[in-house]
């Protein structure tokens, strides 16, 4: 029989709100919900394997890692052999017992090359054990309550182990975490951005905003080359980004004329959406956010490419890319959308998750929440398996990798 789960996936940042790695999150479908924990274990187990080794190492590109959840049996299964070592950190549940056989088998684990990160830890006699074996701990901000965390942190730096600030839900619990000294910081801050107050649009996204508007007009040739010759940061990038790896163009983009020319309305289209979102960079927007953006385009896109295809691809990748854009320009969704001509399909998709691409946006958001609790209608409701869902979403992350977005 075959396991079905679904993979979800948290980023994990650094202090400079980089991705370092993803925890990734393995969920069961609802029928699986009622089986009693050893089964739940098993096919956690075989899901996971099965996942990791379909992802080989292309979405594992540069030094993300993949944090994994492991518990008792899974840590004494010969399983963890096949994953890539050097690449995973086994999060070791706070239910397991710090045996001498379980120390044994950390240790051993980490000459092979595994990270050992301890979640949701609390120091007792009982876990201090552990200690000497892991490379992260994990601290559950709202478990804990903010008060406690300054001491326990304190403590916690007699061992060399990093420590990570989980469930970090807003920008006040991020600030004070920093402050504390957190090395890593994971949670719906950087996950489920929230929009804050309205902001000038700065020239660099007028830019754009009125190239994509000429686009959907379809505006002269002539006339879209001297829009983008106006703008030598937005032409350098936009050439840049053609002549990489990631847009598999045979030959190097000369001029303007020859880069719109090659590519058509459609894909410079699609190309300036994602220079819209990376814009964001100047702004000081936080690159795990960006990265999160155009990972969501794409999976939007991947999500929807087994019932749509040509135009309808481009405007799914839209749809997710821009889902972020109230966050990005800090302003609410309908004002940002008063500056686009859009179909009217992207903008019922954007502004009330319905039309033809809403679903597909809204599974795709669902993907981020560590709890993953809507995946599995919202699968049921698009007719996509597991399977079809965990391959689109490996993917994604492979092709941002790619990008060097």
């Amino acid at each position: 029989m075959q396991e079905h789960a679904f993979v979800g996936r948290q980023p994990i940042l650094n202090r400079q709100q980089q991705i370092i790695g993803y925890e990734l999150l393995f969920r069961l479908n609802k029928e699986a919900k009622t089986a009693e924990f050893s089964s739940d274990m098993q096919a956690g187990t075989n899901v996971l394997v099965n996942t990791l080794s379909n992802m080989g190492t292309d979405w594992l590109v540069g030094n993300k890692l993949a944090f994994i959840n492991v518990a008792e049996a899974m840590l004494e299964s010969n399983f963890l052999e096949l994953l890539q070592a050097n690449r995973v950190v086994l999060e070791v549940v706070e239910s397991t017992q710090a045996t001498p056989e379980l120390l044994e088998r950390l240790k051993d684990l980490r000459s092979q090359g595994f990270g050992i990160a301890l979640d949701d830890f609390v120091l007792t006699p009982q876990t201090a054990p552990f200690m000497e074996h892991a490379n992260y701990i994990k601290l559950d901000i709202q478990q804990l309550g903010m008060p406690q965390i300054p001491g326990l942190s304190k403590e916690l730096r007699r061992y060399p182990a990093l420590q990570v600030a989980e469930k970090v839900e807003t920008k006040d619990e991020f600030k004070q975490c920093l402050d504390i000294g957190f090395d890593c910081f994971q949670g719906y801050y950087f996950a489920h951005p929230e929009t804050l107050s309205a902001k000038v649009i700065n020239p660099g996204y007028a830019n754009i905003l009125n190239l994509l508007n000429m686009l959907r007009n379809n505006a002269e040739i002539r006339d879209i080359e001297n829009a983008l010759k106006r703008d030598v940061a937005l032409s350098f990038k936009l050439l840049r980004y053609i002549n990489s790896a990631g847009f598999g163009l045979s030959c190097e983009i000369q001029s303007f004329r020859h880069a719109v020319t090659i590519l058509g309305y459609q894909k410079l289209y699609r190309w300036l959406t994602l220079l819209l979102v990376t814009a964001g960079a100047e702004t000081g927007a936080a690159p795990a956010l960006l990265k999160t953006a155009v990972t969501r385009g794409r999976l939007v896109e991947l999500l929807g490419s087994h019932f749509l295809d040509g135009q309808e691809r481009d405007n799914l990748f839209i749809v997710g890319m821009f889902s972020l854009l109230d966050v990005l320009l800090d302003m609410p969704m309908d004002q940002v959308l008063e500056t686009l001509i859009l179909p009217e399909n992207v903008t019922d998709a954007l502004l009330q998750r319905q039309g033809i691409y809403g679903p597909f946006l809204e599974l795709a958001e669902a993907c981020e929440d560590p709890e993953m609790t809507e995946v599995p209608r919202l699968c049921e409701q698009l007719q996509i398996s597991p399977e079809m869902l965990n391959k689109s979403h490996v993917q994604s992350l492979a092709w941002v990798e790619e990008l060097g977005v």
